[in-house]
């Protein structure tokens, strides 16, 4: 009996929900107790048919009898089933259907980079992540669903005007009260759900005006050229530093990913002088640095010759003292010597001095005292003797001239110039003495 109650009722409700029954808004040749047939049906407008629409009256009559059909009519062959059974079980029915389908209004579906906000009663509850969520049905509960992997863009210095200040958006003001287009664009991202729905109302536009403000700012505190002529990946971090901190401060749940730079540039109508500036700038660097290489290759010279003449005049220096040390010691030695022997040491110097003296001369000496031998002169010995020596005196005078003539600022010919002079007088004043001797010695032979 119950499963001929279920069948029946479900039939009903089949019959009730389906809106291709012909019946809809028809009579079924019945009365209203189902066992006579109706007599007074209701009258179709004037000049209609049967096949005309159904009148909304009969429409209603027609529901409310497939409904009471349903919950307590008779049922199929006559048979009448347990209507209060029967009307229990197509309400639980009914409610367990809208049930289901209220909570189940309840789930949501978060996609990969999404994040979910569940809101209880208008107050937040809490952020899910991806997957399938549930949550209480309207009006207890509301989701909203945020993209926070898709990446948004604005270009910051388009030519639109801004209203208060009647100038072009990307025109900028320097240091120096030049004025420069900056134009970048600006990529960022949604990082915090809940800060991008409750704490910021127009996105966009929150970003473009930190934008703006962080160009303004860097802009303002440096002059044109500087803008011009600066580094890109250096303003780019500066700009990005510079907005994300501004969001940060009014808490919009953004994040800037990636600032590019566009262009920097002077305004169109001072781009030519700017452009003879630039050239102008460009041959003075060109000229800073012909001048810097031209330096770099003279100064080592310059400095390798100054330390090649102190190296010289030290060495000059050391080997003029060297040699009057020298001659003081053999002086010394020579003065102890002569004051025991006086006459020896005045010999043997004049032997020397005649044989430093005659030993550049082509000039023979043969003195024929004493005897009247015959002495053999090797004259093509003397003669081969002296073009050496002349050969040697002459390689060594040029060598001389040379090192004196070399260096164009003079500095080099004081010490060749101190050594010929200090050589001139102790040559001259050998070449007397050896004279006053020879004669002294001639006339002490004279004598004897």
């Amino acid at each position: 009996m119950n499963e001929y109650n279920e069948r029946s009722t479900l039939r009903r409700m089949r019959a009730l929900l389906s809106i291709n029954d012909p019946r809809w808004g028809r009579s079924e040749g019945k009365g209203n107790d189902g066992s006579r047939p109706r007599t007074n049906e209701s009258k179709r407008p004037p000049g209609g048919d049967g096949d005309g629409p159904p009148d909304l009256d009969e429409m209603w009559r027609n529901f409310n009898r497939r409904l009471s059909g349903l919950f307590g009519g008779k049922g199929g062959n006559g048979f009448r089933p347990d209507n209060g059974r029967a009307a229990r079980v197509g309400v639980g029915i009914v409610i367990g259907v809208l049930v289901a389908v209220y909570a189940g209004s309840g789930l949501f579906v978060v996609q990969d980079g999404q994040t979910g906000v569940v809101l209880q009663l208008g107050k937040l509850s809490g952020t899910v992540g991806q997957g399938v969520h549930w949550r209480a049905p309207y009006p207890f509960a509301s989701h909203e669903i945020v993209d926070t992997s898709q990446v948004r863009s604005i270009e910051i210095g388009r030519n639109n005007v801004v209203r208060l200040a009647n100038v072009k958006e990307a025109a900028m003001l320097t240091r120096d009260a030049d004025i420069v287009d900056v134009r970048f664009v600006v990529q960022y991202r949604i990082r915090s759900a809940t800060d991008y729905l409750f704490r910021s109302v127009d996105p966009e536009r929150s970003v473009s005006q930190a934008a703006q403000a962080a160009v303004r700012a860097i802009v303002g505190t440096r002059s044109a050229a500087d803008m011009l002529n600066q580094d890109r990946d250096a303003l780019r971090e500066q700009l990005s530093t510079a907005i994300q901190r501004d969001l940060d401060r009014y808490q919009t749940g953004l994040e800037v990913t990636a600032v590019t730079m566009q262009s920097v540039a002077a305004p169109e109508q001072t781009q030519a002088a700017y452009a003879e500036v630039a050239k102008a700038r460009d041959e003075r660097e060109a000229a800073k640095r012909a001048a810097q290489a031209y330096a770099s290759d003279l100064l080592p010279k310059a400095q390798g010759d100054a330390a090649k003449l102190v190296d010289e005049a030290k060495t000059y220096a050391d080997r003029v003292v060297t040699e009057a040390e020298g001659d003081a010691d053999r002086f010394k030695q020579a003065y102890a010597q002569y004051s025991k022997a006086p006459a020896v040491i005045r010999e043997r110097m004049y032997l020397e001095t005649m044989q430093e003296i005659y030993s550049n001369t082509t000039k023979v000496f043969v003195g024929n005292k004493g005897g009247n031998s015959v002495v053999y002169l090797p004259l093509d010995k003397i003669v081969e003797q002296g073009r050496q020596n002349a050969a040697a005196s002459a390689g060594a005078s040029t060598p001389d001239a040379a090192s004196a003539s070399a260096p164009a600022d003079g500095t080099a010919s004081a010490p060749a110039s101190a050594a010929s002079a200090a050589a001139a007088p102790a040559a001259g004043s050998d070449v007397l003495r050896s004279r006053e001797a020879f004669r002294s010695r001639s006339r002490e032979d004279d004598l004897k």
